[in-house]
């Protein structure tokens, strides 16, 4: 009878084994298929962050593209709007320069005409003087209510000064005209020298003394230039846009000073020009004004930058100088400045110029 249960119950156990053996085979192989699944996940999922992260790099640098395409567009309407206001400006100031030309000449060349007849007039008087020198009573009269003797010393003071003033409005006109320089778009050896000065010519109104503060010292230190292969009209406006930012910071900076603390310390602003190793031409306009800002000094070129109050400043002048003088010229433009000290910009050009396109 035991040896009946005892067989019983290995049988029991036998199948309760191979039950338990088929059940770990299927896990096992549940088990390899899970891991497989899993694995296969994994890879699908590291294809699919990788894809992902491409992707991302893909789209930041797109939109670093667009927006650096943004910025070139933006930039280049800028600088049309402001080629296109330059170039009125300049036909502008050629037209008025020429209007006023005429009559100036009409004037000034008969201005030697009258001295001459007015000085044959007085002459002719003096011996009026002295052949009679007892006239008529009511001649006596007139010549007492006229004044004749202040006349004839006050007459050939004020033909000087019309002369004078002439001499200086021709001046002012001839630097309009160079100033524009319509005529001259193309590259051309002109003199460095002459359009500096006539840029001053032009903002001379500002360099003038006022009930404020005492004239602006301009400082000239020129080196021995030959002429310089550039375009004209454009280095001009460059040097417009360097010498109006200098008068404004000495404007801002004397509106800090008392007229006594400004003769102490007179406002200034040193040009200088020399030649770099036979093959460039340096210009450095320094100023002593209030300095520029550390925290601004790098975004000095970018366009639309200003310090200006809204209206008064557009923020375009330096960014359109940097283009001239870098793409235009392949030259350098740089800027040293100490706050509470001045400023100096240096420009460099070289002497032979090839053609920069600017695309």
């Amino acid at each position: 009878m035991d040896n009946q249960d005892d067989s019983i119950q290995i049988q029991e156990l036998e199948k309760t084994n191979r039950i338990l053996q088929k059940k770990l085979k299927r896990c096992e192989t549940e088990r390899c298929q899970l891991e497989t699944d899993i694995e296969t996940k994994e890879f699908l999922l590291k294809k699919v962050i990788c894809e992902l992260e491409n992707s991302r790099t893909n789209l930041q640098h797109r939109s670093q593209e667009l927006e650096n395409t943004l910025d070139r567009l933006h930039n280049m309407q800028a600088q049309m709007i402001q080629s296109e206001k330059m170039s009125a400006l300049g036909q502008m100031v050629a037209g008025i320069a020429h209007e006023i030309n005429n009559p100036v000449s009409f004037i000034y060349g008969n201005l030697s005409y009258i001295s001459q007849y007015t000085h044959d007039l007085l002459r002719l008087v003096e011996l009026y003087h002295l052949y009679f020198p007892n006239p008529p009573g009511e001649i006596q009269i007139e010549r007492k209510t006229i004044d004749l003797e202040f006349i004839e010393k006050d007459a050939i003071m004020v033909l000087h000064s019309m002369n004078i003033g002439t001499e200086r409005i021709r001046d002012i006109v001839l630097s309009l005209r160079n100033f524009s320089r319509l005529d001259e778009s193309e590259i051309k050896a002109v003199d460095l020298h002459e359009g500096i000065d006539n840029t001053l010519m032009i903002l001379q109104h500002r360099l003038k003394a006022t009930d404020k503060s005492p004239e602006i010292q301009v400082i000239r230190n020129y080196g021995n230039l030959s002429n310089l292969e550039c375009y004209p009209g454009q280095i001009n406006q460059v040097f417009m846009n360097i010498l109006v930012n200098a008068l404004d910071a000495l404007e801002e900076f004397n509106a800090k000073r008392t007229y006594q603390e400004i003769q102490l310390n007179p406002s200034r602003i040193m040009i200088r020009t020399s030649v770099v190793d036979s093959q460039w031409v340096k210009i450095a306009i320094t100023d002593n004004g209030s300095g520029i800002p550390e925290s601004i000094q790098k975004q000095i070129f970018n366009p639309f930058f200003t310090t200006k109050p809204i209206g008064k400043g557009t923020g375009m002048g330096m960014a359109i100088s940097y283009q001239i003088i870098i793409e235009k010229h392949g030259g350098k433009l740089n800027f040293f400045s100490t706050p509470g000290k001045g400023t100096e910009f240096v420009v460099q050009i070289p002497i032979q110029q090839q053609v920069y396109q600017v695309i």
